[in-house]
């Protein structure tokens, strides 16, 4: 799934629609959050969606292996790069070089077949 691109102002205008994310997958989006644009990873699990910044807290660079391409296995989000192993559910994380820390969570709620930042 390609990366999904928005400029918006919270609660305005949706960042992405839930059918764009496979159940149980994921995919990223550019959203305008209060500190400036990031990219956001967005993982559906049925009509429930996770949003975090998309920074591995341990080198600070993408977790994606390809612009909206992420590693899941079970119930964990791996980083491309280092293999850190991250909860989908909290973000912690539970495996490799920043066990311990955890992704900065994005606030977002779904509306119909909407997704936006709450």
């Amino acid at each position: 799934m390609d990366t999904v691109t928005s400029a918006i102002s919270p609660s305005t205008q949706a960042i992405c629609r839930l059918d764009d994310i496979p159940d149980g997958g994921a995919t990223a989006v550019d959203a305008m959050l209060a500190d400036g644009r990031d990219n956001v990873i967005l993982m559906r699990q049925g009509s429930q969606v996770q949003a975090y910044l998309n920074i591995c807290p341990h080198t600070g660079r993408q977790l994606d292996y390809a612009p909206g391409k992420f590693l899941l296995q079970d119930q964990m989000l791996i980083c491309a790069v280092h293999g850190a192993s991250f909860n989908k559910a909290d973000g912690l994380c539970i495996a490799g070089p920043c066990k311990g820390d955890s992704l900065r969570s994005v606030a977002v709620h779904v509306q119909g077949d909407e997704i936006f930042l709450a």
